[in-house]
C-alpha cells in the first residue's frame, strides 16, 4: 500500500483478551488522514486498550494494525517516527525538568542538539511552562504534566496524534491552547485521534466519533450526520450504551 494515500489508522478484526476477558473484541476501524476523530465509550470499553495496541505497548491478540500505510509491529520504527502521543498516564520522567524531557524527546526523534533544544524552550513559553524554569516534572499539577506531555509530542511535527484524555486536569486556559494547537495541526495535515470523556469537547472538535462499548464499535459517524437531528452528541453515547434508567428517582431518600 502507498503510505501516503492510506488512511491515518486501519484496524481489522482488532481483539485483545485478558484471560477470558476480550477488552477489544473484533474490532474495525478506518480513520482517514486530515481527520479530528473522537473515540469514545463507557470506562472499561476498551478505549485505552486500543491506543497501547496502537502505540505497540499491547501486543493484539488477534486483528491487524495498519498506521499511516505500514502494518503494526512489522514497520514499527517507520510508524512511531510519525506519530505524536499524549498517555493517559502521564508517563513522563519526574527526575527531569520540562525542558529537559521535552529535548530528550526531540533527541530521540533524531532532532540535532541544538534543534531539540531550541524546540523544547518554544515549547515550554508556548504551553506557559517557562515559569516552571528547573522545576522537576515530579513536581508538577497533573495540568502541567498533560501540557508538557502535548509539547513533546509536537517536537517533531507528527502526522499522527494519539492522544487519552488529553485534557484532563487542564485548567480552561490551557485546554482552550491545547485545542487551538490540535485545529491548527489537522488543518496543515495532521491526523488526530483522540479519546475524552468530555463529550462537550468532542462534538465541538472533532469531524468524525466512534463509540465502542464492551469492546466492540457501535457506531462510527460524521459528527455533521449525528447533528441532523436534535440530539446532543451526550444525548447519543447515553442513548446508545445505557444508562439504564438510573436516575436519582430511583433513590426516594434523594426527593
Amino acid at each position: 500500500m502507498n503510505p501516503v494515500n492510506s488512511p491515518a489508522i486501519c484496524l481489522r478484526e482488532l481483539r485483545k483478551v485478558y484471560g477470558d476477558k476480550a477488552a477489544v473484541d473484533g474490532l474495525n476501524l478506518t480513520v482517514e488522514r486530515g481527520c479530528f476523530f473522537g473515540f469514545l465509550g463507557p470506562n472499561g470499553a476498551g478505549k485505552t486498550t486500543t491506543i497501547r495496541m496502537l502505540m505497540g505497548t499491547a501486543p493484539p491478540t488477534s486483528g491487524e494494525i495498519e498506521m499511516l500505510g505500514w502494518p503494526l509491529p512489522a514497520r514499527a520504527i517507520e510508524v512511531k517516527s510519525r506519530v505524536g502521543l499524549v498517555p493517559d498516564e502521564s508517563l513522563l520522567f519526574d527526575q527531569l525538568s520540562g525542558a529537559e524531557y521535552i529535548e530528550f524527546v526531540g533527541r530521540m526523534y533524531h532532532l540535532s542538539r541544538d534543534l531539540a533544544r531550541e524546540r523544547a524552550r518554544e515549547l515550554m513559553t508556548l504551553f506557559e511552562l517557562d515559569g516552571a524554569g528547573r522545576k522537576l516534572i515530579g513536581e508538577y499539577s497533573k495540568g502541567m504534566r498533560k501540557r508538557v506531555a502535548m509539547a513533546a509530542a509536537l517536537i517533531h511535527r507528527p502526522e499522527l496524534f494519539l492522544l487519552d484524555e488529553p485534557f484532563e486536569g487542564v485548567d480552561a486556559v490551557g485546554a482552550r491552547l491545547m485545542k487551538d494547537i490540535l485545529q491548527e495541526q489537522v488543518r496543515h495535515g495532521a491526523t488526530v485521534f483522540l479519546t475524552s470523556h468530555v463529550l462537550e469537547v468532542v462534538e465541538r472538535l472533532c469531524d468524525r466519533v466512534a463509540i465502542i462499548n464492551e469492546g466492540r464499535l457501535v457506531i462510527e459517524s460524521s459528527m455533521a450526520d449525528l447533528r441532523t437531528g436534535a440530539e446532543t452528541l451526550e444525548d447519543i453515547f447515553v442513548r446508545i450504551v445505557g444508562a439504564n434508567g438510573r436516575t436519582a428517582e430511583s433513590l426516594e431518600w434523594l426527593q
